[in-house]
């Protein structure tokens, strides 16, 4: 495992081309791209403002800069760097901003959600969607970019929207059977659409293309209800994590439960490896060298080994204040490896550790208890390997063969708040609160 220099960057916007071929990352007001393989900088653009949210279109052509506070966007071209396009949405703001499947319209959504603006780069026509709901996950397209569902609140009711991405025409238009819905995703294969309540009520509506109500699923009632939600890339498992620290599996053929995964504070399960992070300060001696003294960030650093203990294993749980909005409780993130095979979670009230389920045996697999809270975690999209950080300066690995802790050597004491994989699974980025470095793994051609 290699690690490049350090860079700069601002905001955690970071991001390899859909391609894998180029590295864009803010810095303030400017936008580098850089060239995966060899770092160089290729392009150097100067946005008008300190850049909020930035995006690759599909085909690695353009990168959409929205700079939400002046209500801009602009947009470049890596093939001529002359051409630049800029969107000014005026005093009706700018909330989000996004590109459309096709890589050659702009979606932007005005404050307050009173409408999404599609503005064409080829032909220059803008197209308005009104009612749009400000909700957790109010717009979903297909995988295949052929469809667009849109989440709408008109009249105090819920709607969806299916809109054709190729010249923005309405497909269907149905009411759901919600009060207040949250979000809106399509299976990876384009067949159905999951809509779900907010967390007031637990309540999951599955719909066809034509708008059809395939299953409705409420596992209990009158309690706090769903926190996340995920497919599994096959479409053949959809995983719902909630507040009574559970994660239930449905499957695509009659929408019941085929498993429940529970993440109780004292594990007793003989089949599940347990692994704890354990630190320590590494042994200084008196006679130190020149060169050690000036790496003392990395020399004087705590070291970390995972440590397998066996059941039954107590993990350290923090109970949710009840006087408080959005309670610390519940299962709020959810990820499938790129396979089907493994289900990744984290329950809030036990930040620090991360659970994998076994999706052939529906069991627990294993358990990884961090020092520190789990900040994030990621699949590699090529094989059954698991990356996490919990915000300081290293790096964690889980795969089915065991676990590996990996110190960062940057100097000054990199601290990694987030990571993504490059879509070769040959790389990881690592984000830190300004600056970021890439991490190579060694593929099987280099070992061989």
């Amino acid at each position: 495992m290699n690690f490049s220099e350090v860079f700069k960057q601002s905001n955690q916007l970071c991001k390899v081309s859909p391609d894998g071929k180029y590295l864009a990352t803010c810095v303030q007001y400017r936008l580098v791209v850089r060239d995966v393989a060899t770092l160089q900088i290729l392009q150097l653009y100067t946005c008008l403002d300190q850049v909020s949210h930035m995006e690759w279109s599909s085909d690695s052509q353009f990168i959409l800069c929205a700079m939400y506070k002046r209500g801009l966007v602009q947009v470049w071209s890596l093939e001529q760097p002359d051409w630049h396009c800029k969107i000014d949405e005026g005093s009706i703001g700018l909330v989000a901003s996004r590109w459309s499947p096709d890589g050659r319209h702009v979606l932007n959504t005005t404050e307050f959600s009173l409408r999404i603006t599609v503005w064409s780069l080829c032909t220059k026509a803008v197209s308005y969607i009104k009612y749009p709901k400000a909700c957790q996950k109010g717009l979903d397209f297909s995988r295949d970019g052929c469809y667009m569902a849109l989440a709408e609140r008109r009249d105090c009711k819920d709607y969806v929207s299916i809109f054709v991405c190729d010249d923005w025409h309405l497909l269907r238009h149905f009411e759901t059977e919600t009060q207040d819905l949250a979000g809106v995703e399509w299976s990876p294969n384009g067949c159905v659409l999951a809509v779900w309540e907010s967390c007031l009520e637990y309540k999951v509506l599955l719909y066809s293309l034509d708008g059809r109500l395939l299953s409705t699923y409420s596992a209990y009632e009158w309690s706090l209800g769903i926190k996340s939600v995920s497919w599994s890339p096959s479409s053949q498992f959809l995983a719902i994590g909630s507040y009574d620290e559970m994660v239930r599996i449905l499957n695509h053929i009659t929408w019941k439960t085929v498993a429940q995964f529970q993440h109780p504070s004292s594990i007793n399960n003989t089949k599940a490896v347990v692994y704890k992070e354990v630190e320590k300060r590494p042994a200084v001696s008196e006679d130190l060298s020149i060169h050690n003294i000036s790496m003392g960030s990395t020399l004087f650093s705590t070291q970390s080994k995972y440590e397998i203990f066996l059941p039954p294993v107590h993990l350290p749980v923090v109970k949710p204040d009840p006087e408080r909005a959005n309670p610390k409780i519940g299962i709020s993130s959810l990820a499938f490896s790129s396979d089907s095979r493994y289900l990744a979670t984290k329950n809030d009230s036990m930040a620090s550790v991360v659970w994998v389920w076994d999706m052939q045996k529906m069991s627990l697999a294993a358990v990884l208890e961090q020092t520190a809270p789990v900040r994030c975690f990621q699949w590699d999209p090529r094989q059954a390997r698991l990356a996490m950080c919990t915000g300081n300066n290293k790096l964690y690995l889980w795969s089915p063969a065991g676990c590996v802790a990996v110190q960062v050597p940057a100097e000054g004491g990199f601290q990694v708040q987030s990571l993504s994989w490059h879509s070769s699974g040959d790389s990881l980025i690592l984000l830190g609160k300004d600056h970021l470095c890439l991490c190579y793994m060694e593929t099987e051609q280099e070992d061989k």
